[in-house]
């Protein structure tokens, strides 16, 4: 048997998409919902797939940098003047090496971080003091990132 939880996450985020024709070539910006689907095989020993504020006491850092951040391709030809004005230390710049950053492959990097960061399990502490476990069998499931109200793009590790 499978048991599954998501998770929702919320960020502010800006990109603009150096390949594309039209509008989204220009600097724009979204209020993006992330949504994280985890999957265990038992549950643990409160009964749980894992603690929903373990969960976002390890994954919220990592979706956190997407806030209030600018994803640019460093092909693009504005990237050195936005790396000028917005990158370096407590700068809100992505880069995405020769890539744009779509929802699918900001999706894909996503899931890739949260996995690399669930590997193992462990403990997470939280703000009182009280340790969460992440059991070591858990497993990202599916990622999906909503661009607006109607679009997403979806990464699933099947």
């Amino acid at each position: 048997m499978k048991y599954r939880i998501c998770k929702q996450f919320e960020v502010e985020n800006g990109h603009l998409l150096t390949k594309h024709r039209e509008r989204c070539r220009f600097p724009h910006g979204h209020t993006r919902k992330v949504e994280v689907v985890l999957e265990a095989e038992e549950l643990d020993e409160n009964d749980m797939v894992v603690d929903f504020k373990a969960l976002k006491l390890a994954v919220g850092e990592l979706i956190d940098q997407f806030d209030h951040a600018l994803c640019v391709n460093t092909a693009d030809a504005l990237y050195p003047a936005l790396q000028a004005q917005y990158g370096g230390p407590g700068g809100r710049l992505i880069p995405y090496q020769g890539e744009d950053p779509t929802s699918e492959v900001m999706a894909r990097q996503l899931f890739e971080l949260i996995t690399a960061r669930l590997q193992g399990g462990g403990t997470v502490c939280g703000e009182s003091g009280n340790d969460y476990q992440l059991p070591a069998t858990l497993r990202l499931r599916r990622l999906r990132l909503w661009e607006t109200s109607s679009s997403w793009a979806e990464v699933e590790d099947c």
